[in-house]
């Protein structure tokens, strides 16, 4: 997911449309004064005049309502599966400048429990996603695989031992705020990196629902909110191999 295919739409559409418009301008200057003759347009003015229009609703449609991702890793499981193909929402926490990603409308903030599309703080092009555990002024702890925020442990149910008589997962519910939803926690002691982190204002801190794999604010830091991408809200595909059929079995919405 490290391809900037947002920065390659926006220079294309403002490549085209100066194209166009500088035509435009140009026989507007070589008509005025009466003359009605016909100046034909070069090639690459009659393509910027057709992909412009097109460029240009897919950069807005793209930037502030509707962005589809897929899901390459196992670290969402059993939430999102590898070979998801998902849709993320723009506008959920406000809309942003285009590859600059300056908020400058306001519309909400990420909640607990929410599953989010960030870009990494290391180097900010990389997109990750994962859930939101801590929200600024929150205190989470991370040790013996327990999860525990502003002192509380949070509430989890084990659903699950796979697979049976020698069980190497253990499914839970956890509850989130308002969500309830599934995680995976290996079945030995934990031997990933444990902690306490304040979240300060502006920053989040985000895990895997995959617990014991999962590269997130445990490893990478908190996630500043100018990082933001959107919000997760559906699943509209599975496709997990070049060679294998699309499925639609997972279409859904995601908790």
């Amino acid at each position: 997911m490290d391809f900037d295919f947002s920065l390659i739409l926006v220079v294309l559409t403002l490549v085209s449309g100066l194209i166009w418009l500088g035509f435009w301008l140009f026989v507007k200057v070589r008509t005025r004064g009466g003359s009605n003759a016909m100046i034909k347009e070069p090639v690459v003015v009659e393509y910027s005049r057709s992909f412009f229009p097109v460029l240009f609703l897919v950069l807005v449609v793209r930037s502030f309502l509707i962005e589809p991702f897929q899901i390459p890793s196992q670290s969402m499981m059993p939430t999102l599966e590898v070979g998801d193909f998902i849709l993320v929402n723009k506008y959920s926490y406000g809309l942003r400048v285009p590859v600059l990603g300056y908020k400058f409308l306001d519309l909400g903030d990420p909640q607990r429990g929410d599953v989010m599309v960030f870009r990494t703080p290391e180097d900010n092009t990389t997109n990750y996603i994962k859930r939101v555990v801590g929200v600024p002024g929150d205190t989470v702890e991370y040790k013996d695989k327990r999860l525990t925020i502003n002192g509380q442990p949070i509430d989890e149910k084990l659903i699950a031992a796979l697979p049976a008589g020698a069980p190497r997962e253990l499914y839970y519910e956890e509850q989130l705020g308002e969500k309830l939803h599934r995680i995976i926690k290996e079945n030995y002691p934990n031997t990933g990196h444990e902690g306490k982190w304040v979240v300060p204002e502006g920053k989040y801190f985000m895990m895997g629902d995959n617990r014991d794999r999962s590269k997130d604010s445990r490893y990478i830091g908190l996630v500043p909110d100018e990082n933001i991408v959107g919000r997760a809200f559906a699943i509209w595909m599975h496709w997990e191999k070049f060679l294998s059929l699309p499925s639609f079995s997972r279409v859904g919405s995601i908790q």
